[in-house]
């Protein structure tokens, strides 16, 4: 019932579907409805489930695990192209530390080093990484900064009634402004 919500909101919209499957058994029906397929941070580790997307011909988003080095991460990729799959982005969604000031901590130190070894873009969400609105804005212009390929924000247009996550979601007019800071400062780096 969930896959035939999410193609009826693909029709009435336009929006491009990402949804994570945690079951191999159901990374066919996944596949067939979703535009991207969504490997979440507690299974970065399945193999089984990593190999069976490395079968799908569409473009898998493997997050990291939340206390995965960077070789870590990379190898779980690789079970996934050694299958034929090479439409893999990687997602940095924040680690477990000893931090107490937000849900995880964002680590954007790891872009540079993934970018320099690896071929595959890059993204970050700095919504899951803190856990805090507040926070969302600046990490994400910290992202674009340390050269990550984009970023996956949560968006609501009142976030404080969203049915999930409403902490960590911004709303329509703070995107808004987020996309032009974002504009104005890709140019003195000169990204496009």
């Amino acid at each position: 019932e969930g896959l035939k919500i999410l193609e009826r909101c693909r029709a009435k919209t336009g929006v491009k579907i990402v949804t994570e499957v945690m079951e191999t058994d159901e990374v066919e029906a996944v596949g067939d409805s979703a535009d991207i397929v969504q490997i979440g941070t507690r299974n970065m580790q399945n193999y089984a489930l990593l190999r069976r997307v490395g079968k799908l011909r569409k473009p898998i988003l493997l997050k990291r695990g939340m206390a995965s080095t960077l070789k870590e991460w990379l190898m779980a990729a690789e079970y996934i192209l050694a299958g034929g799959n090479s439409e893999v982005i990687l997602c940095e969604r924040g680690v477990r530390t000893f931090n107490d000031h937000s849900r995880n901590t964002l680590d954007l130190s790891v872009v540079p080093p993934l970018k320099a070894l690896s071929h595959l873009p890059v993204v970050i969400d700095p919504s899951h990484g803190t856990g805090k609105r507040a926070h969302v804005p600046p990490m994400t212009l910290a992202s674009l900064a340390c050269g990550a390929h984009g970023a996956l924000l949560e968006i609501h247009p009142d976030p404080d009634k969203a049915m999930s996550d409403g902490l960590q979601t911004i709303d329509f007019p703070t995107f808004e402004k987020l996309m032009g800071q974002l504009r104005e400062l890709a140019k003195p780096l000169g990204v496009t």
